[in-house]
């Protein structure tokens, strides 16, 4: 009998034997005669495997996201995931590869993480990445923690434009470390940091300040703001940057970011219903004690050959409570790794393709877009990247709804991720009119034609 096979009926009657029981009845007399099912399972008869896949094929079928254009985002984006990167991926070493405490054995996954933190690393332009967090949200609780702990201070500045979802997960943490938010509203789609250089409304001065590169809107962020109130506050500086949009923006160092953060789900990573994806951490070399997580470095064996090891902290630091600088002690491999293998077979100039053919879809569709009556902008004239915000006449989920129905994922109503009363990002009517619209490399002319007829007839009244 092969080995998956369990319990059969040889292996049940020695089983019985060995207790000393007479039968399964006997062995399951401690459960109460309420709690047990009653005529067994209504389980059909088995069927060949191929009428089962078939059958399972069409009950996929059904399912309507299954095969609608997707124009979301707000986070999560349909990006393309090439062959190679599946293939390589699933590799069954990198799949069940075990957490690298033992160097000596582990020699193949250890390089893989350094390869992946040396490209994390060129994308923000800091010299330093760790091995890679849970998510974006998770990486932002990561740098505000670190950013805190080198300030001495805890307020915290965060724009409203760092996605929603992220803003709540750092309120949620926050609860229990004691940083004070303080969310700074946008205008016209970007932060309206306070002229003076003093604490909004007389509060405590940073000690962190956050800002979104792109925001989640879409807009580009002006950087250098952010860094003279950094300054001013002796504060650190974090961005969360799009790593996609690194192919065509300067990089956050350049603007002179302390820490960077990001969500790399774009690299290789399908939507899979949200997870597991990527936290991208990367800092200056002044903070690397207190980098969270995981990090591995080079460095020479015995024999002078070329090693890699985790390095700069050890395990036991991440059990030591309230001296430990993070109590991440561990990371994403299979994600991180996966994101190596996209952004090896990009390379810089592959990177930069695709990030100008969203920039150049986005741009298309805002324009075409905003020509349509019923669809004006959300935030003024502010360039955009990727993602855009259209107001709409109608609400923007009867929007989505409709589109749904003509083959289309419109994209994200700003109701579903600020609340129905919005937030300092968005008043309550932008909240309920708002639509979040993301364009990737996959889109294609046709499908956005297409996408534009559809939407001049969902927004009418």
């Amino acid at each position: 009998m092969p080995d998956y096979l369990p319990h059969t009926d040889r292996d049940v009657a020695t089983m019985l034997a060995f207790l000393g029981l007479t039968d399964l009845d006997e062995l399951f007399s401690a459960v109460p005669h309420a709690l047990r099912l009653a005529g067994g399972l209504a389980l059909a008869n088995g069927e060949p495997e191929p009428d089962v896949l078939a059958h399972m094929g069409a009950l996929a079928g059904a399912n309507r996201a299954a095969g609608l254009v997707c124009f979301a985002g707000a986070g999560a984006y349909d990006h393309e995931v090439p062959a190679v990167v599946r293939a390589l991926a699933g590799r069954s070493e990198l799949v069940t590869a075990y957490t690298p405490y033992q160097p000596e054995v582990a020699q193949g996954v250890l390089q893989a993480v350094f390869e992946y933190q040396t490209m994390v690393a060129r994308l923000s332009g800091l010299p330093v990445a760790n091995a890679s967090l849970y998510d974006g949200a998770s990486a932002l609780v990561e740098a505000v923690n670190l950013g805190t702990a080198a300030s001495g201070r805890q307020t915290v500045w965060v724009s409203s434009g760092v996605h929603p979802h992220w803003r709540a997960c750092l309120r949620t943490f926050s609860r229990g470390s004691g940083h004070r938010i303080v969310e700074v509203p946008l205008a016209d789609g970007v932060s309206a940091w306070p002229q003076d250089p003093a604490a909004p409304g007389g509060e405590e001065a940073p000690g962190v300040v956050v800002v979104g590169y792109p925001n989640y809107l879409g807009c580009l962020e002006d950087l250098s703001a952010v860094r003279r109130i950094a300054d001013t506050h002796r504060a650190t500086m974090v961005v969360a940057a799009d790593p996609v949009a690194a192919g065509l923006l300067r990089s956050p160092a350049e603007w002179g970011a302390d820490v960077v953060v990001g969500e790399g789900q774009a690299f290789g990573m399908p939507l899979s219903f949200g997870g597991p994806y990527l936290g991208l951490f990367s800092c200056t070399m002044a903070q690397v004690r207190r980098l969270p997580g995981r990090l591995v470095g080079e460095t020479v064996d015995v024999e002078g050959r070329r090693a890699y090891v985790t390095t700069l902290r050890a395990r036991e630091q991440d059990i030591r409570r309230e001296k430990a600088t993070s109590n991440v002690c561990t990371n994403q491999t299979l994600m991180a790794v996966t994101a190596a293998i996209q952004l090896g077979w990009l390379g810089t100039q592959g990177l930069a393709e695709v990030a100008l053919r969203c920039a150049r879809g986005t741009r298309y569709l805002r324009d075409a877009a905003l020509g349509l009556s019923g669809i004006t902008p959300l935030t003024g004239n502010t360039p955009v990247v990727r993602e855009m915000a259209l107001r709409t006449a109608v609400p923007a989920r009867t929007v989505v709804d409709r589109m749904a129905a003509e083959g289309f994922l419109a994209g994200v109503a700003l109701e579903d991720l600020t609340g129905e009363g919005g937030d300092g990002s968005v008043d309550a009517d932008a909240a309920a009119h708002g639509l979040l619209v993301a364009v990737t490399e996959r889109r294609t002319l046709d499908e956005m034609n297409a996408y534009l007829v559809a939407l001049d007839k969902a927004v009418r009244p």
